[in-house]
């Protein structure tokens, strides 16, 4: 399994590099699973029938829903746990307060330790693109090294072509320089 990011030079059009080309990093997004296919192929993992995948999978909704809008941080199997939250503006008085005070609601999502981990350990696959979209260079990884192959000698077929591979290290998903 890897993730395949790509990186595209962007105009800045605020901050510090204003005015410049930067490359900047994001996940390629693939298409939404709808909920039919995963239910589908949870009943194939499990032996369960697809009838009852989709009665427990009704119910676990149900539930999750209800306990979370009363309040509890409720687990999701091997994800971690969400909860709802707001941002609210603050006021001076207690006679000040009311529900139009919220600005937002939330779903807070806390990852599992194991989830991180595992997406700590997951393979990044970095295809760089110019601004006029034109693939410029292909990056890739192994459990959190990035692998740069075109600094060197030696062939990588799976990185499209020459060179041995070296050590880079990530900006935390900030703009990256090819």
């Amino acid at each position: 399994m890897s993730m395949k990011v790509k990186a595209k030079e962007q105009l800045q059009k605020v901050g510090t590099y204003a005015g410049k080309y930067r490359y900047v990093m994001m996940p390629e997004l693939y298409t939404a699973l709808t909920q039919d296919k995963v239910i589908k192929e949870a009943a194939l993992r499990s032996g369960v029938s697809r009838g009852v995948m989709q009665a427990c999978w009704d119910a676990a909704g149900d539930v999750i829903k209800a306990w979370a809008t009363e309040g509890h941080s409720v687990a999701l199997p091997g994800l971690g746990t969400m909860r709802f939250g707001l941002r609210a503006k603050s006021v001076e008085t207690v006679n000040e307060v009311k529900a139009e005070l919220i600005t937002s609601r939330r779903i807070i999502f806390t990852p599992d330790t194991d989830l991180k981990e595992e997406l700590a350990k997951t393979a990044i696959q970095i295809t760089c693109f110019d601004r006029d979209g034109k693939e410029v260079k292909r990056v890739t990884s192994t459990s959190g090294e990035v692998e740069d192959p075109e600094n060197g000698g030696g062939e990588n077929p799976e990185n499209g072509g020459g060179g041995s591979s070296s050590s880079e290290s990530g900006n935390g998903g900030g703009p990256v320089n090819p």
